[in-house]
This record gives C-alpha cells, sequence and structure tokens, in this order.
C-alpha cells in the first residue's frame, strides 16, 4: 500500500506524516510526502522534533507533487489547514483522497519553546491519525466505508482545539 500526503510547502506537516508512518506502519506499506510549492528544504523543527520522537529522518526532502506523477498511490491525503484538496490533482486517479487538515506549526511565533510546543501538537494529532489509519480493517471496508473512516480519522486530535 502507497499512501501520498501533500501540502502546499512540502516541508512541516506532510513530512511529518510520512516520516510517522513509516515510523509505525508495517511492511508493505510505504508513505511519501510532496507539495504544490515545496519550500525545498525540510524545516529544521520537523527534523528536530522526529529525533527527539525517535524517527528516521533519512532521505526526508521536500520535493513537488510532480516527483510522484507515476506512484499510483492508493490513498493521497492533503494536511494543509486552509486549502482542502486544493494539492489533489486528477492524475492521482483512483486513489481514495482523504483531507486531514493541520495547523501550520511553523507559522508560530514566539520563543523556540513555543515553536517545539507547537510542532509536539502537530506530531501528536499526526500520530494518533496513523495509529488510528492503521487499525482499519482494509480487506474488510469497502471504498464508500474507507473514505468515511479517512474523514472521521481527519478529525481526531481537534476535539480539544
Amino acid at each position: 500500500m502507497k499512501v501520498l500526503f501533500l501540502c502546499t510547502a512540502n516541508s512541516c506537516r506532510s513530512i511529518l506524516c510520512e516520516a510517522v508512518f513509516n515510523h509505525l506502519a508495517p511492511a508493505g506499506m510505504t508513505a511519501y510526502s510532496a507539495g504544490s510549492h515545496p519550500k525545498g528544504q525540510v524545516h529544521p523543527m520537523s527534523l528536530k522534533m522526529l529525533e527527539r520522537a525517535g524517527i528516521s529522518t533519512v532521505d526526508l526532502k521536500s520535493e513537488p507533487s510532480e516527483a510522484y506523477d507515476h506512484l499510483a498511490p492508493d490513498f493521497v491525503i492533503t494536511v494543509c489547514d486552509k486549502a482542502a484538496g486544493e494539492a489533489c490533482p486528477v492524475f492521482f486517479g483512483r486513489a481514495i483522497k482523504a483531507h486531514w487538515g493541520l495547523a501550520d506549526p511553523s507559522e508560530c511565533r514566539g520563543s523556540e519553546a513555543a515553536m517545539e510546543a507547537a510542532f509536539a501538537v502537530t506530531l501528536a494529532q499526526i500520530r494518533a491519525r496513523i495509529q488510528a489509519f492503521l487499525l482499519l480493517p482494509f480487506d474488510q471496508l469497502g471504498t464508500d466505508q474507507l473514505k468515511a473512516e479517512m474523514v472521521r480519522i481527519g478529525t481526531i486530535g481537534t476535539e480539544e482545539l
């Protein structure tokens, strides 16, 4: 199974999703990330927080969604909080598309501690959503049921916000 996480800049949220997914997923499941307007570099705080959580940062890079034109992902998940579906081009064909909006932790202004706290909240939301995703009985759910579950998962972690 291939999952593609998309965001505008591909420097924080989608990168965190890719890394956490690949850390938690069993063999045979792989995540990728890309952006509609990638910054070209991974946000340093993304790397710092992943390393602190014991999650590999090897091979993480900020790249355009066109880099995955031929990936044929099973799922395409947008994670921007301001542009749901904006970066979900039609070339991803039959993939199940979902939106898991996440606030951009890189927009946090303030001290290093405040920035770390913002990234920690985002990382916790991502971990909870990916854990829920990985628990889905994929072989027992039809497309409509999977889409409904993806919508439900996209709300995990927003209750306290």
